[in-house]
């Protein structure tokens, strides 16, 4: 009967409707999306049991049997999992989807989308749930039924963008999102089969390694540069991961508490934090050659004014490791800020940076591509003028900014055709010339973009370049609409500007899943305190107590340390769930576990 009733409705759906394909997938998607069947956009042959619906170039829009997802406890959650609100997340006008991708380097595969037609960013048309690593990258998305149309509409046509760089391959719609043998999502069985390994091997260390990492250099942990650390890494930190990951996913409980709409809006809210080009969420400040640390604070303070602090980490790209650190690869967004001429081999790197899917905020630099060049206009320089900045939903704000004296001109128009960047113009001055001073650009196929402004976005009324009290009245009076359009910038290049709330800090517990080892060290502690209980540090002082009371404060530089096991209760860490797990002799038998602190590093330094 299902089949039959495909069949027939896109025999009438054709005759109606003919060669307009966009159509005939809208119509197909809902009138359909409530059966029990699956609709596939994909770049291979259909399935025998599969319908073709609508063929273009070498994709096809079909219909089959209902499809469910392979083993959940595979996949990764995003943030917000999609199975605890189904009600919320996939209701009636909203459909549960898995688009699969795969690496553009991979052979006879298309690179990318069209960049001649109107290119549609995945992203902006559904909320991404969870995610499956590997080739292909699969991602659980939901959508409206139209939205999720239009999503392989632009499939077909050659016009989708994935936000992580990588060339769709199948946009499958299913039935049902929960498997028939599990449900929920979990670690995977690569991770539990690390575990188990880890458990074979018995850890007999009595030091750790006492290693200061390098600035800049990556490690696992701070400790993994010896071979106590390795075991501990091994056999310890799984004890912790079982302890604290136990039954994830799970919403916090402040939002299971909650009215129907805030429910909504928490679960909203997670989504959007989400970095779908699954490079780490660092932000990185190129300052030139001769950069003072008051211009990193300045531009890096501006930055965190706008974007989740929490959710991002800004650090400052020196000119000599430019071409020296892997930052390519490990960047969400690199932010040039100097006037300086940028060196031809910092430029290549610059451009393989967006090649590879990643974001360039420019402020008043020379930095650009694509045919886009800078004039010099010295009446400019160091002036404050009126902007005209369109925003992405047509309206535009007027504001005064600070302009470096250089406007945006395209050339090299012919050249343009066959290069790889597209230009849109996002400002103008409000003068007769009505001169470009910011520019948005895209490059290449991975979803590599640029925003460049020849207005100072960074400085405000106090900036020293401001020459007059009217200048500095001008500035004053634009600087809520500096931010707002700072945030849309941002925004428009992935990032997440919704400020969450930053907690507070926690006590620390001392803990021990053996009695003796606990009582002994809290005999060796009365030799190495003061009357007062306080182990001093050059960062964080720790004051031992007996047990937390409400009037003890908690601040970066003095943290109160209970030595009470019987007082502490975490929904977040299981002391029981950590011991049956543990399986050294002596390592990670003394924990000290907080729920919110500033940096593990400071608290055990000395």
């Amino acid at each position: 009967a299902p089949a039959m009733l495909i069949t027939l409705c896109y025999l009438y759906l054709w005759a109606r409707w003919g060669p307009r394909s966009a159509a005939l997938v809208r119509s197909t998607v809902r009138r359909l999306h409530r059966s029990r069947c699956s609709f596939t956009f994909c770049a291979r042959q259909p399935h025998p049991e599969e319908r073709v619906c609508l063929r273009i170039g070498g994709k096809v829009f079909c219909t089959g049997e209902a499809q469910f997802l392979d083993d959940l406890n595979r996949w990764s959650v995003l943030l917000v999992p999609p199975f605890i609100y189904p009600e919320k997340l996939l209701s009636a006008e909203h459909i549960a989807f898995v688009t699969e991708s795969i690496s553009a380097h991979t052979e006879d595969v298309q690179k990318g989308p069209d960049s001649s037609k109107e290119i549609v960013k995945w992203s902006d048309f559904c909320s991404p749930l969870a995610y499956k690593p590997g080739e292909p990258f699969k991602l659980i998305a939901e959508a409206s039924v139209d939205n999720f149309s239009s999503l392989g509409i632009a499939f077909l046509e050659d016009r989708l963008q994935m936000d992580n760089g990588m060339v769709p391959h199948r946009i499958v719609y299913m039935d049902a999102v929960t498997p028939a043998g599990k449900s929920g999502l979990g670690r995977g069985e690569e991770e539990k089969s690390k575990l188990e390994e880890g458990r074979e091997q018995e850890d007999e260390a009595t030091s750790l390694c006492d290693k200061e990492p390098g600035a800049g250099e990556h490690h696992h942990l701070h400790l993994s540069s010896c071979h106590e650390c390795l075991q501990l890494e091994n056999s310890t930190i799984e004890s912790v991961k079982f302890a604290s990951a136990e039954n994830i996913p799970e919403l916090p409980d402040d939002c299971s508490r909650k009215t129907e709409e805030e429910e909504d809006e928490c679960v909203e809210k997670g989504m959007k934090r989400i970095n779908l080009a699954g490079k780490p969420p660092n932000v990185l400040i190129y300052l030139g050659s001769e950069a003072a640390k008051g211009q990193f604070e300045q531009v890096k303070s501006v930055l965190r004014e706008c974007i989740d602090a929490e959710s991002y980490t800004i650090y400052q790209l020196h000119q000599e490791r430019v071409l020296r650190d892997p930052w390519v690869e490990n960047s969400l967004l690199l932010v040039i800020a100097t006037e300086e001429p940028i060196p031809e081999g910092h430029h290549k790197q610059f451009m393989k940076f967006l090649s590879q899917g990643g974001k360039i905020l420019g402020f008043s630099s020379s930095f650009t591509f694509g045919g886009v060049q800078i004039k010099h206009k010295n009446k400019l320089r160091k002036a404050v003028h009126e902007l005209v900045v369109s925003k992405k939903d047509s309206t535009e704000v007027k504001l005064n900014l600070l302009v470096s004296g250089c406007v945006f001109e395209e050339g090299m128009k012919e050249g343009m055709k066959e290069d790889p960047s597209r230009v849109k113009i996002l400002s103008r001055l409000n003068n007769a010339d009505k001169d470009t001073v910011m520019v948005h650009l895209t490059y290449g196929s991975s979803g590599g973009e640029a925003i460049l402004s020849q207005a100072h976005l960074e400085l405000d009324s106090n900036s020293m370049d401001v020459q007059s009290e009217e200048d500095f009245n001008l500035l004053k009076m634009s600087n809520s609409k500096r931010y707002e359009v700072l945030k849309e910038i941002l925004t428009s290049l992935g990032l997440s500007c919704e400020l969450s709330e930053v907690p507070g800090l926690t006590p620390i517990f001392l803990l021990s899943p053996d009695e003796e080892i606990h009582l002994a060290f809290l005999k060796w502690l009365e030799g190495n305190v003061d009357a007062e209980g306080l182990r001093a540090s050059s960062k964080v002082s720790l004051k031992f107590v007996v047990s937390c009371e409400p009037r003890v404060e908690v601040t970066p530089s003095l943290m109160p340390v209970v030595t009470e096991m019987g007082s502490f209760s975490s929904e977040h860490f299981s002391l029981k769930t950590y011991q049956e797990h543990l399986q050294t002799k002596k390592l990670g038998k003394i924990l000290l576990f907080t729920e919110v602190t500033t940096t593990t590093m400071d608290l055990l330094d000395g």
